[in-house]
């Protein structure tokens, strides 16, 4: 089934997570080709005396088929913080430097990422248990704080409980950091608990909450909390917005997204 979640949630831990929001939906009898855009901001100082406010741009393409959906983000970032900065994944907790107030733009890192629906699924089609593989490429330019110039993977496991207009679902993974040089990066576990409700056939809304390990010895885990609405735009399209807030200095103080995509 074609499930997928913000950016900023575990499902989004947004460790690896590429694309946004797309709630629940029937698995694809024919393989569908789709695109969405999205643009997010988040600030918040992390501990800092100043603050990180990054945008974030993706533009994502996913192939669903019956049982398998591959999914490949390449997003374009512009992040406004002290020098020497760099950004250890986007919407997650970034390496704060020291020195003047600088912005630096460019492509971000590449993520990809392959979901098998229905690994375990109930006889009455109550629960769904769905398994993804992800790996982010350290594509980002590291000389301009962009991204730490690693690649990074990392396994996820998404159980879905569904009901009449509620799902429930829980998200658990675990991620492989690489190496960068001058800091060293913690392998992570994160997790989602949350859900989507069925306003109506147009429209949808839901909130997670999402847990992520600290990824700097001595630093705290981050917390986050998202709300979203998505909506049917056309006839094969769908609108998206988002707002979310952070707990504690590894997670952003808040910020909000839109995003818009279309099958083909």
């Amino acid at each position: 089934m074609c499930r997928d979640l913000p950016r900023s949630t575990g499902i989004l831990a947004t460790i690896l997570l590429a694309g946004l929001i797309a709630p629940p939906a029937a698995p694809a009898a024919e393989p569908i080709f789709s695109m969405s855009v999205g643009a997010e901001y988040t600030t918040g100082g992390y501990g800092g005396d100043e603050s990180v406010d990054e945008t974030y741009l993706p533009v994502t393409a996913t192939l669903d088929l019956e049982r398998v959906s591959f999914r490949v983000t390449v997003p374009y970032l512009s992040v406004s913080a002290p020098e020497l900065t760099y950004i250890d994944v986007p919407g997650g907790e970034p390496i704060i430097g020291e020195g003047p107030r600088v912005t630096t733009n460019g492509i971000g890192d590449v993520h990809a990422s392959v979901t098998v629906y229905d690994v375990i699924v109930s006889s009455d089609g109550d629960f769904a248990l769905d398994l993804t593989g992800k790996i982010k490429f350290g594509t980002a330019d590291v000389e301009d704080g962009l991204g730490t110039g690693q690649e990074d993977f990392a396994l996820q496991a998404d159980l879905f409980r569904f009901f009449t207009k509620f799902t429930a679902i829980g998200s658990a993974g675990y991620a492989l950091r690489g190496d960068p040089a001058n800091v060293d990066l913690q392998d992570i576990f994160y997790a989602t608990l949350g859900g989507s409700y069925g306003v109506n056939e147009r429209v949808e809304c839901g909130a997670f909450y999402d847990y992520r390990g600290a990824s700097l010895e001595g630093s705290d885990a981050a917390h986050e909390l998202t709300g979203w609405i998505s909506t049917i735009a056309g006839a094969r399209g769908r609108a998206e917005f988002y707002l979310m807030t952070g707990f504690g200095d590894s997670s952003p103080d808040w910020g909000a997204g839109i995003s818009f995509a279309r099958s083909f």
